[in-house]
């Protein structure tokens, strides 16, 4: 499927990821495995400190960090910076695309999905132009929620 076309809800079973980061020659530790869990539970990108949370004293933060990484290098998960500066992860779809958009809320930080994608022909216009190939995107939308709105 086309990145674009991405659907951020298809998320991977445990069972797939697991089997894809055997696949890579890593080693399933059980941090990596709860790890994988709660992002794949999760409804949005989360922080190393919000994964941490999410597993309960399970393991400590810096091997949340240490697990993170690798799998991010393994191309499971992808990180999303949403202009707070925080890094927050979430995972990638089984075709290995998790192309999607966000929109964050200023007050409140609460986060939309977008699944649509503006962009495909942004990208091939600035390939065109600059002869780059390979051209992608990553776009982030902020404003303020209904919610703040009337607060």
């Amino acid at each position: 499927m086309d990145p674009h076309g991405a659907h951020p809800s298809s998320k991977p079973l445990l069972e797939t990821l697991t089997a894809r980061l055997r696949n890579m020659a890593h080693r399933l530790t059980t941090p990596r495995r709860d790890i994988l869990d709660a992002l794949r539970r999760g409804a949005h990108p989360m922080s190393h400190r919000q994964i941490h949370s999410a597993l309960r004293g399970s393991c400590d933060l810096a091997t949340v960090y240490r697990s993170v990484h690798l799998l991010e290098s393994a191309g499971l998960v992808q990180r999303f910076d949403l202009g707070d500066g925080v890094r927050r992860y979430e995972l990638l779809g089984e075709d290995g695309h998790g192309h999607h958009h966000h929109l964050v809320c200023r007050r409140c930080d609460r986060v939309v999905e977008l699944l649509e994608c503006f962009a495909p022909e942004l990208e091939q216009r600035v390939a065109s132009q600059s002869g780059y190939s390979g051209v992608t995107h990553r776009l982030e939308f902020f404003g303020t929620c209904p919610a703040c709105q009337s607060a």
